[in-house]
């Protein structure tokens, strides 16, 4: 019995390497990294007598995508200052948002097929946030088995040159709020982000439903786990109603 157990294990082992290989260009070298990456914290774990609520986050994938997410913002930071020489603060930072930011981070993970990985691991329901989430965890992972280098080489090559079109983002103007701002200022309205609600998730998560008012008038608000992204996607939703936004270019973020 023991030994059937083992070869199955071993067999979705073998399995799980040959899927990470074609997707890293190297054979991982420590497995366990990436099974927690994929492992999200709605999938509910058997329980165990050393996990309890102080610990619970030991076995799912938040700790590797705040490392991820570090990692990440590194890397495209020293690219970016060494693709643009000559661009000033303001260009980097907003170039470094355009390929950091939740929607392309969702996106890519899609084109990589890491909600295959996260069904192995338990997860029925994926929401996009959870993709991109999982894409950050991953990073974390690579960079545990192989160290910066060699995880600033595979973002370069097999994620930003891959799946990133950098010149076509470099005309993407999606500060939504920004635009937003520019058109009151053009047209003196006033405008303010209402927090209509501000609430916690039943995993603790904080939670921020933003309203847009300009001129005392309702125009549109929107939910997400971050302020700054919830006052963007009102800001956004508020161009759509003015006329300012085709709503059939832009999608939504899903909570």
């Amino acid at each position: 019995m023991w030994n059937k157990l083992y070869n199955i294990l071993l067999s979705s082992d073998k399995n799980l390497v040959k899927q990470l290989r074609k997707i890293l260009g190297f054979t991982p070298g420590h497995l366990h990294f990436y099974k927690l990456a994929f492992t999200h914290k709605s999938y509910q774990q058997p329980k165990h007598e050393d996990t309890s609520k102080s610990n619970s986050f030991l076995f799912n994938n938040e700790r590797l995508e705040f490392l991820g997410d570090a990692i990440l913002d590194a890397v495209m930071a020293e690219y970016l200052f060494k693709k643009y020489p000559t661009q000033d603060e303001g260009f980097l930072t907003q170039m470094r948002s355009k390929l950091v930011n939740r929607k392309t981070l969702n996106k890519i993970a899609s084109d990589m097929e890491l909600d295959l990985f996260l069904k192995q691991k338990g997860s029925n329901k994926i929401s996009q946030t959870m993709m991109g989430n999982t894409l950050e965890a991953f990073l974390g992972a690579v960079y545990l088995d192989v160290g910066f280098e060699k995880t600033k080489t595979f973002i370069i090559h097999r994620i930003l040159k891959k799946f990133l079109d950098i010149h076509e983002l470099e005309q993407v103007n999606d500060n939504y709020k920004s635009i937003l701002l520019e058109f009151c200022q053009k047209f003196q309205k006033q405008v303010q982000y209402v927090i209509v609600e501000q609430s916690r998730t039943h995993d603790n998560r904080e939670k921020f439903c933003i309203a847009v008012h300009i001129d005392d008038e309702f125009f549109g608000q929107a939910v997400d786990f971050n302020k700054k992204s919830a006052e963007q996607n009102a800001s956004k939703n508020a161009l759509i109603q003015l006329g300012l936004l085709d709503n059939h270019l832009t999608n939504q973020q899903e909570i």
